[in-house]
């Protein structure tokens, strides 16, 4: 039996495993649709879509890979992550290349807030892990500035549709950890007013 199951913090640990694999698989899934759609409304995102879905699929194996030793497995609501994903990237690509880059963005600042908490969490409690998220952040940070500076001059409409992609991803996130990002966070601004 591995002695790492009886680590306090390892359960908080398989979930941020969990939930950065269904994300990563979330984004796969817009990223596709995505590229469905704007190969015929908006071509010119394409090649930074396809590079972004490259990073995502090349995240999302490196979280599957870190399970096993994490005793963690896929998310039980994994489904809502893959119709979720797909249906918010089709709908967001039909707005054109602003519902692209708005979607690109909220997603990304949502994920960007999460993996900051979870690097906090697993700075002291399991390095490897850590220098796991802290390489993918890099890349997500990436699209995250790329998709913003797509968007100079977002006004009412995109502001109003980030905040509710960033809401459901926030949802979604809590759902898969069982409430442990709400606590992540928390916790985390008590210790840093």
């Amino acid at each position: 039996m591995d002695v790492a199951i009886f680590r306090p913090d390892a359960l908080t640990i398989a979930r941020i495993v969990r939930v950065n694999h269904a994300g990563e698989f979330g984004a796969i899934r817009i990223y596709a649709a995505q590229i469905l759609v704007a190969a015929r409304l908006c071509p010119d995102c394409l090649p930074a879509l396809s590079e972004m879905l490259g990073h995502e699929r090349e995240h999302c194996a490196k979280f599957r890979a870190a399970m096993p030793e994490r005793n963690s497995r896929p998310c039980r609501v994994m489904q809502f992550w893959s119709l979720g994903g797909w249906l918010l990237g089709f709908l967001t690509a039909l707005l054109g290349r602003r519902g692209v880059w708005a979607c690109t963005a909220a997603v990304e600042a949502a994920v960007h807030r999460h993996l900051d908490d979870q690097l906090h969490f697993l700075a002291a409690r399991d390095p490897e892990l850590y220098a796991l998220i802290l390489s993918i952040r890099e890349e997500e940070l990436a699209h995250l500035h790329h998709a913003e500076a797509e968007l100079p001059d977002a006004g009412p409409a995109l502001v109003f549709l980030k905040r509710r992609i960033g809401d459901v991803a926030d949802l979604l996130i809590w759902l898969s950890t069982w409430g442990d990002s709400a606590r992540m966070a928390r916790a985390l601004r008590e210790r840093h007013p």
